[in-house]
């Protein structure tokens, strides 16, 4: 059965206030009652199992548990705070439309394991603390698990305060609210009503927690209709249209994982989800998903590339490879190395796909998700062939191509001096600033951040308020591209300030110094003290207990330091190997440095061996957990 091809829909089709607004509009339309809207892939030992949700089904859905939500047996207002703590599928989907439908502002979050052994606890009790939600949603066995936590009075592990916090709200099963609405689920049609009940476009909808890659994740207020206003956007950009076939992994419940649930209703297209456990577990899945399903658009983060290279698999499935449709691989997650794209397009090009489909991009929570790309549609005046046409700034791919003032609509994009608040001429490195109506309104509960972060005003300039993303950024070249360097939390001073440094750099050339034994993607480095920087890799997996050779753990250690004063001419001054897994990451995979020296300087890695350079000092933390001579 095709997905695809449907009749084009009336390019003066109105825009809508609010994202939830386009369901009942689309699900009217004869080509769209029952064509999918999501489609969810369940990967079980490489059998996938699909699930459709059409346009028709999910708005009836969204209309019944909208109207479920507020009900008298409810504890559920208008206005009030609901906890979403569903598991990835098309559930989450439904929840958050019906949501936004019953005027109520979610908070998803991943939902943690419920017996919340290895204090995996303490953002769910930030949430609960910060957003004090009326009630949570969830499946009927997480609420059983819920409530065995809370009571069993002889778990000496059991957290007062969690208790309380579980034990304040109301909680609300999914499976009673899909039972409710069953014999309903496949009606065509929505809404019979001509007025819409739900959230207007300056009610706060969402809170969407940042990824927590610079410090503890934070609350970030999204209205209505600036998260309407950034999936047009994006939907603009991409150009994205009703045959347009989406695929993605990524978390469902913030930042691109989220955003494309929204862009997927708002440019009347296709999305196939599956969850990011299963795509971890065989990263292959994600190439056949596109190819079974003939997508035109993916994002995905830019770790992604090197990752399935090394472990997809891509000449030994058995189902066949195809990437020719795909028009659109968007790449998140900065910094995006040339290098990494040109190996992955190059061994992915046999099995069709395009260099001209690489679409590197920006985004932030608090501008909702998407600020920009590099990528411009082959309609485009200035459009590059493909990304090979792009230039670089040291070794990275843009994210922009900004316009000139005349050109510029509602957005405007600056890089500004992060001391005196002035722009910086092209060519000079500076804060990225944002002004933009997709700018979320601020931080729960923040007030004084929320006007550093969300009110930046250039100097002695009086008009537009910018969003200071507080990533750095540098415009080059005739088109004005514009280059994602680092974070201004991350950046590395050393020898007095005079010499800086984003720490992707040393990682990369730490990395690059042990290939087969260093897992890519899992090296943070961070300043520890003046002048002195420190590396933490993780070691590939390998078998327990077969010994390790300390001199082999040296070898290693020294190669990180060699390597990178041979690349970046950085004197690293403590090296730390740990066990895998160990190095802290973001639920997308973002590294969290600020944490990997927190633990590290606690004492709490998983350490197997650590060299400090200068006094001899090395120390062997754990008992031996491979052999690795062989691969050096």
């Amino acid at each position: 059965m095709k997905y695809y091809e449907y009749e084009n829909y009336d390019p003066s089709f109105p825009d809508q206030p609010v994202v939830d607004q386009y369901l009942p509009i689309w699900s009217r339309l004869p080509a769209f009652g029952s064509k999918p809207a999501f489609i969810w892939a369940h990967d079980d030992n490489n059998n996938t199992q699909h699930t459709i949700l059409t346009y028709a089904q999910l708005n009836a859905s969204v209309d019944q548990i909208s109207s479920h939500l507020l009900t008298a047996s409810s504890p559920l207002q208008r206005g009030d705070t609901l906890l979403l703590l569903s598991s990835p599928g098309l559930d989450f989907v439904e929840l958050i439309f019906a949501s936004q439908r019953a005027g109520l502002l979610s908070v998803p979050i991943v939902p943690p394991h419920p017996c919340f052994s290895n204090e995996n606890y303490h953002h769910l009790l930030r949430v609960i603390s910060q957003t004090k939600p009326k009630a949570a949603i969830a499946h009927s066995s997480y609420i059983s698990s819920i409530q065995h936590y809370v009571s069993d009075h002889n778990n000496i592990n059991l957290n007062l305060k969690l208790v309380h916090a579980l034990q304040t709200m109301q909680w609300i099963s999914i499976e009673d609210i899909n039972n409710k609405h069953v014999a309903n689920n496949n009606k065509r049609g929505g809404c019979e009503s001509l007025t819409y009940n739900g959230c207007r476009e300056n009610d706060v909808y969402l809170v969407q927690y940042t990824s927590g890659a610079t410090g503890i994740p934070k609350p970030v207020l999204v209205t209505a209709g600036s998260a309407a206003h950034n999936v047009r956007a994006a939907r603009k950009v991409y150009d994205l249209h009703p045959n347009t076939v989406i695929v993605s992994w990524l978390p469902q419940y913030h930042d691109a994982g989220l955003m494309f649930l929204l862009l997927t209703i708002v440019s009347g297209a296709t999305c196939v989800l599956t969850s990011p456990t299963s795509f971890i577990k065989r990263p292959r899945l994600w190439l056949e998903l596109i190819s079974e399903f003939k997508a035109t658009c993916t994002p995905v983060p830019s770790f992604t590339l090197p990752l399935v290279l090394k472990r997809g698999g891509v000449d030994k499935g058995v189902s066949p490879i195809n990437l020719s449709h795909l028009r659109n691989l968007i790449l998140i997650n900065e910094p995006i190395y040339r290098d990494s794209v040109e190996e992955f397009v190059a061994a992915l090009g046999p099995f069709g796909l395009s260099p001209c489909s690489v679409s590197p991009s920006y985004g932030l929570a608090e501008n909702c998700t998407f600020v920009s790309s590099a990528w411009r549609s082959e309609s485009d005046v200035y459009s590059s062939s493909s990304f090979h046409d792009f230039p670089t700034h040291k070794k990275l791919l843009p994210v922009a191509r900004l316009c000139r003032k005349e050109e510029q609509e509602d957005m405007e994009i600056l890089v500004v001096n992060e001391e005196t608040h002035e722009p910086v001429e092209d060519g000079v490195e500076g804060e990225i600033w944002v002004s933009s109506p997709s700018n979320g309104s601020g931080y729960l509960g923040h007030p004084s951040l929320t006007r550093e972060v969300f009110h930046g005003r250039l100097r002695n300039m009086v008009g537009r308020c910018f969003l200071r993303t507080r990533d750095t950024g540098i415009v080059k070249g005739e088109r004005r591209y514009l280059f994602v360097t680092g974070r201004c939390e991350d950046v590395i001073k050393l020898q007095n300030g005079e010499k800086i440094i984003h720490p992707h750099y040393i990682e990369s050339a730490a990395y690059n110094s042990c290939t087969k034994l260093l897992r890519g993607g899992c090296v943070a480095a961070f300043e520890v003290c003046e002048n002195v920087v420190a590396v933490v890799a993780e070691l590939q997996r390998i078998e327990e207990g077969v010994m390790v050779d300390d001199e082999v753990l040296r070898r290693i250690c020294n190669g990180i330091k060699e390597g990178v004063l041979k690349k970046e001419n950085v004197e690293v001054g403590w090296v730390v190997l740990v066990k895998s897994e160990s190095v802290p990451k973001t639920t997308s995979g973002k590294l969290q440095r600020w944490l990997a020296k927190e633990k590290v300087l606690a004492g709490k890695m998983k350490v197997v061996m650590e060299m400090k350079f200068g006094d001899d000092d090395v120390r062997r933390r754990t008992s031996p957990i491979g052999s690795l001579l062989s691969l050096l």
